[in-house]
């Protein structure tokens, strides 16, 4: 099979990885010259010489790096899986992703929701932060987000180490450096013990590929993952590519040229082995067979396939790797399961589609996997595994990600923005629905949340009963156990909504109660008592529907299993800004830190910031003691910002505050654009002149904006003299409530100062889905206009900017 790892790590991945910026950010060189003040973090990344001078405690991006999240034990009950065809406890999946570039992964998310967040956990054992590259660095740690959500998931999370064929800048010396001896010590695999420990992730990934060693060398290579073993705990996959006779050479075979690297007589070397793509049924039989006689399991060695390129179209021989109706003769290693958000592109919805066809089939149903297509769907062979096994168990069918932020269903910030460690487990079956009628159609909806930016939606003709299995769960009820559930209806009435709980004395059997009526149409939670089911074990969670309507559609905001009253943590204490950076007179970006609490289980921390009316707006979030606030807007002619942050609990009880100020200097700008002379390509209607992009607001209705179908789409402001700019903003369709798929795509902004002079263009933008965008400039002109290029997510030939602002003084 054709070989892609050095095809993507040059090129292929930093091109891939670029859609996911948010379109107005720029990248910095990751330096600790570069890493000071309140800058923008990334994960780390080195080659073997400079991770010598790495030292937490002088790298200041190191703290904003660390998982806070432990790796969590997984039960599968084989009674309990979706597809009869699957196996439990036998080949497991190695997952290989590039969230982006080397020297461009966000600390803690970013304020974009274009972001690839892996929703099917439930069929992942270990998940390899891919990327490394010769010019950035070969050494590449996972950042925390991805961290969290793997290990809330009970999923380990490996670094990736890549060292590149010559045609891809390689070099042999980058090896000599990795495995250098001094003393009885290999000093880069102490840093590399080092790293996966202070960082809380797993192991690393092992990927040598440059040519020109020799047998000398190939030994120190097994030798440094052995005394890193050692030195542990911390794991190692190695792929299938050097030989022990030194060369590059790729079998797709567990051989004996090859098996020192994964056991060597007594000695384990590494963890597992991933096989390059060139596998098929003779080689994987062999493999087993060599596997078994070394003293290993046939289940460390990952039989690799290759979907960067085309997904589930991708031709995989599953007979040799997964043979119908017996034993899986090894595991599965997926390089570039991140096709299904690559090849969507903006497209949410189309990502969600390709994911879940990926994952459980062209039915969207995990139990029936019958296709013409030879992809199945990985739920077609693995049983689900499941992390929920101690209580407190929360969810609010977060992804991750979303359009905007709420906090007990009030809308606390209407950003943007993605953050895997505020995932949610997802459901396990996605989407596992019996009905004698019907099926409803239930879905991650992202247009309302309850907590964060999403929540469960069921819809469609509710004509019959309809059982809805979300979550298998090892969960102990006592005395005082509670089941909670909250809920939103279009009308107050009844919900025709029950919760639906099967036990491990009678897994597949649901015991129901009814969550009755809503008294209106927003949030409302339904507290229901388990006690008397005390003693036993819950083993599924999910929900029943009942009675009849034309139209059903009911939301699900979280689900809870607790213990008791809901828990509170105390507050976290001392909260002081590390660094702060201006970005233009009105916006920071800042460094924070604090004291863990003292007492109570956190889930994560919430950090605020107050208005000057009262209000506080959500800036972010994590489990961490630190945290990167990316944008912090001045309101008005505010001196000073009070910041709040607060302890959430495991079962989503929220602390008092603890605070800290922002000072601001200098000149407040003014939107320099407001009510000045406009000009336009075209409107749509008569209402939606130039004007109304320049008259300060977006809430007078979907007239209250400047709409053109013209093929040349351009708005133009006079700003009457020559003005210093410090910044743009463009309100998209979202600013004035329409559709997220409307929000312009492509766009540039020019600026001139005279009529006579030519138009130069300071800001250029591609992929955005904000609703809201900003673009900071340090320029001088009188003439600015935006032209759009491409004006929706979709096919939709409509511009449409409710505000263009220009500021500055």
């Amino acid at each position: 099979m054709r070989r892609r790892f050095p095809l993507l790590l040059s090129t292929a991945l930093t091109a891939a990885a670029l859609s996911s910026a948010p379109a107005f950010s720029t990248v910095p060189a990751h330096s600790a010259a570069v890493a000071t003040a309140g800058n923008q973090p990334y994960a780390s990344y080195w080659h073997p010489a400079t991770i010598l001078d790495w030292d937490p405690a002088t790298d200041p991006d190191a703290r904003f790096n660390r998982s806070r999240v432990p790796l969590r034990p997984r039960t599968s009950d084989p009674a309990l899986k979706a597809n009869a065809n699957a196996r439990a406890g036998e080949g497991k999946v190695a997952s290989l992703v590039s969230f982006g570039p080397t020297s461009a992964n966000p600390s803690q998310g970013s304020t974009s929701p274009n972001y690839y967040a892996p929703g099917y956990w439930q069929y992942i054992d270990k998940l390899v932060f891919w990327g490394g590259s010769a010019g950035e660095g070969l050494i590449l740690a996972p950042n925390p987000t991805v961290i969290d959500a793997a290990h809330r998931n009970g999923v380990k999370v490996y670094g990736t180490v890549f060292f590149p064929p010559a045609a891809y800048g390689g070099q042999l010396q980058w090896v000599r450096d990795f495995t250098k001896k001094s003393g009885t010590t290999y000093p880069v695999a102490d840093k590399l013990v080092e790293a996966a420990q202070y960082y809380g992730f797993d192991g690393w990934f092992i990927n040598q590929e440059t040519g020109g060693g020799d047998t000398t060398l190939a030994t120190e290579l097994r030798n440094t993952m052995r005394y890193a073993r050692s030195r542990g705990p911390v794991e190692f996959m190695w792929y299938d590519s050097m030989i022990e006779s030194g060369p590059i050479s790729w079998a797709g075979a567990l051989t004996t040229a090859n098996d020192a690297f994964l056991q060597e007589g007594g000695r384990r070397t590494s963890d597992s082995m991933f096989l390059d793509f060139r596998w098929n049924a003779s080689t994987l039989d062999s493999s087993r067979t060599l596997a078994r006689s070394l003293g290993r399991s046939e289940y460390e060695l990952y039989a690799g396939i290759d979907t960067e390129a085309n997904g589930y179209d991708s031709t995989v021989s599953w007979g040799s790797l997964f043979p119908a109706g017996s034993p899986h003769v090894a595991s599965l290693g997926i390089y570039r399961p991140e096709w299904t958000f690559n090849s969507s592109s903006t497209d949410r919805a189309g990502f969600y589609t390709k994911d879940s066809r990926y994952w459980v089939g062209a039915n969207a149903d995990p139990s029936n996997t019958a296709t013409t297509s030879s992809w199945k769907g990985l739920a077609h062979y693995i049983a689900e595994s499941s992390p929920l096994t101690t209580k407190p168990f929360v969810t609010s069918f977060g992804a991750g990600q979303g359009d905007f932020y709420n906090s007990g269903g009030t809308r606390v910030s209407s950003h943007g923005w993605n953050n895997l460690s505020l995932q949610d487990v997802p459901p396990t079956y996605r989407w596992l629905v019996s009905s004698t009628g019907t099926r409803l159609t239930p879905s991650v909806d992202f247009g309302d949340a309850y907590e964060g930016g999403s929540s469960l939606r069921l819809t469609g003709p509710l004509d019959s009963v309809n059982t809805v299995r979300l979550y298998q769960t090892k969960l102990p009820v006592d005395t005082d156990t509670r089941l909670s559930v909250v809920v939103k209806t279009p009308a107050a009435g009844a919900t025709r909504l029950k919760a639906a709980v099967s036990f491990t004395d009678a897994p597949t059997g649901f015991t129901t109660i009814d969550l009755g009526s809503t008294t209106g149409t927003g949030w409302e939670t339904k507290t229901l008592d388990l006690s008397a089911h005390a003693g036993r074990t819950i083993a599924q969670i999910g929900l029943q529907t009942s009675g009849t309507a034309p139209s059903y559609d009911i939301r699900v905001g979280q689900i809870r299993v607790y213990d008791g009253t809901v828990d509170t943590a105390a507050p976290p204490t001392a909260p002081i800004l590390l660094g702060s950076t201006d970005v233009s007179p009105t916006r920071k970006s800042l460094r924070l830190s604090w004291t863990a609490s003292a007492g109570g289980a956190v889930h994560h921390y919430e950090v605020y910031r107050r208005n000057p009316d009262g209000t506080r707006t959500f800036l972010g979030a994590t489990p961490n003691d630190a945290y990167f606030v990316p944008q912090l807007d001045r309101v008005g002619t505010e001196t000073t910002t009070t910041l709040d942050v607060e302890a959430v609990s495991t079962e989503y009880g929220r602390s008092a505050a603890s605070s800290t100020t922002v000072s601001w200097t200098g000149t407040t700008e003014s939107n320099l654009a407001l009510n000045r002379p406009a000009t336009a390509s075209g409107q749509c209607t008569t209402d939606e002149t130039p004007a109304k992009a320049v008259n300060g607001g977006v809430d007078g209705g979907n007239s209250d904006k400047w709409c053109t179908l013209t093929s040349n789409k351009y708005l133009e402001v006079d700003l009457g003299s020559l003005r210093n700019l410090t910044r743009f903003t463009v309100k998209h369709a979202g600013a004035g409530g329409e559709s997220a798929g409307w929000n312009t795509r492509d766009f540039t902004i020019q600026v001139r100062a005279g009529t006579g002079d030519p138009w130069t263009t300071p800001v250029t933008v591609t992929a955005n889905t904000a609703a809201s965008t900003n673009h900071p400039v340090d320029l001088t002109a009188r003439y600015v206009r935006l032209v759009i290029t491409k004006p929706t997510q979709t096919t939709d030939p409509a511009a449409r900017v409710y505000e263009f602002e220009a500021w500055g003084s």
